[in-house]
């Protein structure tokens, strides 16, 4: 999409998760590609990159407060979101933790934020926000290569692999239940990255993964069904 059109409509993404990291270059990326952007942060006491990026967009950049993890936080958003039409509705969501630990010696308090924060919490943003979205805009979120159950090999990370592989799965079946729509649909895997969930061991940077990351989800635009993708546009094996 262009913002170029006969309507001279200025397309919009939502970026759910942009206070920093890879949410907060992704609002930027789209900023600077020339679309109005809406990002969500959880905690409305702090000062972040996403408001420095609102304060200087001439108005292109809003800043608005969701805990992905309060449903009550959906329903108010909606409703001031209700006159904004989405070109792009992207959840970026992840926590980990007992990384080494084999799963059935984890905590079950640990298995529910996890699974909750990267599985359930994205599922309920995205089909709360999904009527905000155009009929053949994108709904996409950030799952990871350590979702694909064909690709693991090492074990490791056993709850953050099961919470990605969950979202997965939700996020094929909502796909389902909208195969007759034209929406596009997409998991993006965007490699080991340089963020505060990544480390600083990762061997790929915020700078140099976000403009791929970003070309990705344009080159879905106009494309029905679902895929499944990493930082360099290949399919990822479930």
């Amino acid at each position: 999409m262009s913002s170029t059109g006969a309507d001279h409509h200025t397309p919009t993404a939502l970026v759910v998760g942009a206070s920093r990291g890879l949410g907060q270059a992704m609002a930027a990326e789209f900023y600077d590609r020339g679309w109005s952007v809406i990002g969500t942060v959880r905690d409305t006491t702090s000062r972040t990159p996403l408001h420095d990026l609102a304060d200087r967009s001439d108005g292109r950049v809003s800043v608005e407060h969701l805990d992905i993890n309060e449903p009550g936080h959906l329903a108010p958003l909606y409703e001031r979101l209700a006159h904004r039409r989405l070109d792009v509705l992207f959840v970026n969501a992840g926590t980990t933790n007992n990384e080494q630990t084999p799963i059935g010696a984890v905590p079950a308090s640990d298995f529910v934020q996890v699974m909750i924060t990267n599985a359930l919490s994205p599922m309920r943003v995205i089909e709360a926000l999904e009527n905000l979205v155009s009929p053949t805009g994108l709904i996409g979120a950030m799952s990871s290569g350590q979702g694909s159950i064909t690709n693991n090999t090492t074990a490791g990370r056993e709850v953050y692999r099961g919470s990605k592989a969950a979202l997965n799965m939700f996020m094929r079946s909502f796909a389902a239940r909208q195969a007759d729509t034209r929406r596009a649909f997409v998991l993006l895997a965007p490699g080991w990255i340089r963020t505060a969930l990544g480390g600083p061991d990762a061997p790929f940077t915020v700078e140099e993964s976000v403009p791929l990351l970003v070309d990705l989800l344009l080159s879905r635009l106009g494309t029905p069904g679902l895929a499944y993708l990493d930082r360099s546009g290949r399919t990822v094996p479930w």
